[in-house]
C-alpha cells in the first residue's frame, strides 16, 4: 500500500521541530547550533528569487501574512522512475499564516488533481508538476491554481516518519475504529488497533494514517490532518525536544526549503500560542474518474472557489470578485478616455 499523503506529515513536523528547538528557552546551545546548521544546509532558493510574482514586495513571516507549501516526495529506488526525471510530489498541503490573530489555514491538494501546469502549458495531474520542473514548477502550478502567492516551500522525502513519532515518545489519539493493517515493510496484519483514545507508536500512527479501507477518502484526509496536528503539538513539549539530535541527522539530506533559520524562528508565536497549536483544515471536494484511460481527480469548482476565497481573505488579499470589479472599472475608464 502506498504511503502517499503521509509524506506531508513529516515535512510539517520537521518544520515545527526546527522552530521548536530553535526557540526553546534554556535549551542546549549545542542542539540549537545543530538546528542552524541543518537549516543552512537545507536552504535552497527558488529560481524566481525571494519574491513571488504575485507580491509587490518581499514578505517577512515575523510581521506579514504569508503562505507555505509543504511538498512530500518519494525518491526511493523502489518507487522512483529512475533517470534524470524529478520525483513525483506524492503530497501537497498549502498553508496560510495570518499574523494578526496568529491563525493557520491548511488545504490538502489531492495528488491526482487535474489542473493547468505552466511548465508544459497544458493540464495534467498536479503531482506531475514536480516531475516536469521540480519545486519551481510545483510552486508556480499551485500559485495559479489558488491565485495566491506561495511565499515559501518545505520539501521532504519520506524516510523518517516512524522515527520522528517514536523520538517524541509516541502520540495520543482517539482511534475511530478497530483496524488491522500492514506495517511499514508491508507485513499483513502486523498492526492491530482497537477503537478508543490511546497512545500510538510510529508504526501504529503510520498504519492509522495510511489505511483506506474503513472510511472515505475525505474522512481519511481529515484523519491525516488531525494526526499531523497531534504530532506537531507533541513536538513542542520540553520532554520531546531532548530527543531530536538523531532526527536532525536523519533529515539533513532529506529536507529542502527557501526559509532561512531566522525566518523559521519567526514563526514561533504561531506554535507557542496560549490556545495551543490548531489548524483550520480544508479539503478540496471532487470526483475521481478516468479520462482517455488515465485516472484523474476532477476538483469541484465551487469547492476550489471557496478555498481560494478563504485563503485570499486569510492573507488579506483582494478576493476574485474584487479583482473582477477592478478589471471592469479599468475597462470602463479606458473606454471613457478613448471618447
Amino acid at each position: 500500500m502506498k504511503r502517499k499523503k503521509l509524506k506531508i506529515a513529516l515535512s510539517i513536523v520537521v518544520f515545527i521541530l526546527l522552530i521548536g528547538i530553535g526557540t526553546a528557552a534554556g535549551y542546549a546551545i549545542y542542539l540549537t547550533d545543530k538546528v542552524k546548521q541543518t537549516a543552512t544546509e537545507s536552504h535552497q532558493e527558488l529560481d524566481r528569487g525571494e519574491k513571488s510574482e504575485k507580491r509587490q514586495s518581499e514578505v517577512n513571516p515575523e510581521y506579514d501574512d504569508i503562505s507555505v507549501l509543504f511538498v512530500g516526495i518519494d525518491d526511493s529506488k523502489k518507487r522512483s522512475s529512475g533517470g534524470n526525471r524529478n520525483a513525483l510530489s506524492d503530497a501537497l498541503v498549502l498553508a496560510t499564516f495570518n499574523d494578526n490573530n496568529k491563525s493557520i489555514k491548511m488545504v490538502s491538494i489531492p495528488r491526482d488533481s487535474y489542473t493547468y501546469i505552466p511548465q508544459i502549458d497544458s493540464k495534467d495531474k498536479i503531482t506531475h508538476a514536480h516531475a516536469f520542473g521540480g519545486i519551481d514548477a510545483t510552486v508556480e502550478t499551485v500559485e495559479r491554481m489558488f491565485d495566491i502567492p506561495v511565499d515559501y516551500y518545505v520539501r521532504l522525502n519520506f524516510n523518517s516518519f516512524i522515527e520522528v513519532v517514536n523520538s517524541i515518545g509516541g502520540i495520543t489519539y482517539d482511534v475511530p475504529f478497530d483496524i488491522t493493517e500492514q506495517n511499514s515493510v508491508d507485513k499483513d496484519g502486523a498492526i492491530k488497533l482497537e477503537e478508543g483514545y490511546q497512545e500510538l507508536n510510529g508504526e501504529e500512527a503510520l498504519a492509522l494514517a495510511r489505511t483506506r479501507k474503513y472510511d472515505s477518502d475525505l474522512a481519511r484526509g481529515q484523519r491525516q490532518m488531525e494526526l499531523i496536528q497531534e504530532i506537531a503539538r507533541q513536538t513542542m513539549t520540553t520532554s520531546s525536544l531532548h530527543n531530536f539530535g538523531d532526527i536532525l541527522n536523519s533529515i539533513n539530506d532529506n529536507l529542502k526549503t527557501n526559509l532561512t533559520f531566522e525566518e523559521m524562528v519567526s514563526f514561533k508565536d504561531y506554535f507557542l500560542d496560549k490556545q495551543g497549536l490548531t489548524f483550520d483544515k480544508m479539503q478540496l471536494n471532487g470526483e475521481g474518474g478516468k479520462m482517455d484511460g488515465v485516472w484523474y481527480y476532477q476538483v469541484n469548482e465551487e469547492s476550489l472557489s471557496t478555498a481560494k476565497d478563504q485563503l485570499q481573505a486569510h492573507l488579506n488579499l483582494p478576493s476574485q470578485n474584487d479583482k473582477n470589479s477592478n478589471t471592469f472599472a479599468e475597462e470602463n475608464e479606458d473606454e471613457d478616455n478613448s471618447m
